[in-house]
């Protein structure tokens, strides 16, 4: 799943909606809570992409009608066009969805101006402190809550056991410089002989993994000050996590450095494509080529043995012999703190049925709900139900590594940092660097006018 953002900038955002927002007052709307009375009425929920099964969506439907004895109307959003599609849609009283989903990196920008309801009175009751706090922090404004998480897929390492042992490495590290001493390893024995093989493959441009190593050695990418938001790839902290990045790109990656974070998995199967595969598999045929990847805990459905299914359609066989994953060590052999991917939801602050909206969201936030979104694999928000992903090798890496996740910062322009792919710009220019203060400093200088 990707969290890509179309060419929209936050002060353009910030534009169309405080003008939406002046038009019109939202107070009533802030004021009232959960209805159940939806006879004859219809709202919208927008779901972005494939991601939520349609057994869930079913369920969401038909609760809501049991609930209200109103009509849901589910309408699937693509992520290339989500934000251009809720700039214009959330100031429109007579377009906008009700309830929406979004990225949560998304989230900061349209939160900031105003987009979304204030659900701080049901925060305790959907989960409260229960709730994975860096998503509710995304969703914050000023101390109030307007979007909250929906589901989260973290980050976490998957690698070829047999090409390890081949590689004399047996053991999984148990801290950031085991792995990245073990990886570097791997890339130099090389054991079967293929070209371009990398001990840990990991693109140029793919911040969304990298940033790990930044977080990990306690950097980020900006800070709060003052009341401002300010780049700090200059700090000391920061600069630490960079020259690990750079020894990695450089002694364990043969990636180029203008890929990204896209079907990584297709580098650790040691196969050929088939006709009817996904589409990066079907188009050129990829054999192994990594001993190690790292992605979102869902992509385990794309690694391994490949075969057909009764329908004809591709089907991967994860086979524990061969395959194995684990949480990305921290420096200090805890977790390290991945970059989380999932997703926010929220209720717009133009919703002609807020009240409608709220018993919607106290249906997704519910037991049942929660469970079910971890059946089928996606991190429940209430972390009082992730025991619901089961007890399998993913559901303990994808737990493990969501303890101690992290996200971008939630600046109000932060829609603008990704939009620009500012940061797929910094991270390609690490591997070859000469000087890297002066390169954090040049992109400091570049991210500052964006963030607020």
């Amino acid at each position: 799943m990707k969290r890509r953002l179309a060419s929209v900038t936050a002060v353009a955002l910030a534009s169309v909606l405080a003008l939406a927002a002046c038009s019109s007052g939202t107070g009533a709307a802030t004021s009232t809570g959960a209805s159940t009375n939806g006879k004859g009425k219809t709202i919208t929920l927008w779901l972005a992409g494939g991601d939520t099964p349609d057994p869930l969506r079913a369920y969401l439907k038909a609760e809501f009608a049991k609930e209200t004895k109103g009509t849901l109307d589910i309408q699937q959003q693509s992520w290339g066009d989500l934000v251009t599609k809720l700039t214009t849609a959330l100031p429109d009283k007579n377009n906008t969805p009700d309830v929406t989903e979004m990225g949560n990196t998304q989230s900061p920008t349209f939160t900031n101006v105003g987009a979304f309801l204030d659900i701080s009175d049901m925060y305790a009751q959907l989960g409260g402190g229960s709730l994975l706090q860096s998503f509710v922090e995304a969703g914050k404004v000023d101390g109030k809550n307007y979007t909250l998480p929906y589901y989260f897929g973290s980050r976490y390492v998957f690698y070829r056991k047999d090409v390890w042992a081949k590689a004399g490495i047996t053991a999984v590290p148990t801290t950031l410089t085991d792995f990245n001493k073990d990886v570097a390893t791997i890339a130099a024995k090389n054991p079967d002989n293929i070209p371009g093989f990398s001990g840990f493959y990991l693109g140029g441009q793919d911040w969304r993994d990298g940033i790990s190593w930044i977080f990990a050695n306690g950097g980020d990418i900006a800070k709060l000050s003052g009341g401002k938001w300010v780049a700090s790839l200059d700090s000391a902290a920061t600069q630490k996590g960079l020259v690990q990045l750079q020894a990695l790109y450089k002694n364990a990656s043969n990636a180029p450095n203008d890929a990204k974070d896209s079907n990584q998995y297709i580098y650790l199967n040691d196969d050929d494509a088939l006709a009817g595969a996904t589409p990066a598999d079907a188009t050129t045929p990829v054999s192994l080529s990594a001993a190690t990847i790292m992605a979102p805990g869902w992509a385990h459905w794309s690694i391994g043995t490949k075969g057909k299914g009764a329908d004809g359609k591709v089907t991967r066989t994860f086979d524990d012999s061969v395959f194995g994953v684990f949480a990305l060590p921290g420096a200090d052999g805890k977790p390290a703190p991945v970059f989380a991917g999932g997703s926010n939801i929220g209720i717009s602050a133009k919703s002609k049925n807020p009240g409608l909206s709220k018993t919607l969201l106290k249906i997704m936030f519910s037991k049942t709900y929660q469970e079910m979104l971890g059946k089928n694999g996606l991190g429940p928000a209430n972390s009082k139900y992730v025991s619901s992903l089961g007890t399998d090798e993913f559901a303990k890496a994808l737990i493990s590594s969501a303890s101690n996740s992290k996200l971008t910062p939630a600046a109000p322009g932060w829609a603008s940092v990704e939009s620009g792919n500012v940061l797929e710009e910094f991270f390609s220019k690490i591997k070859d660097s000469t000087d890297l203060p002066a390169l954090a400093k040049q992109y400091d200088a570049k991210l500052n006018p964006l963030l607020n």
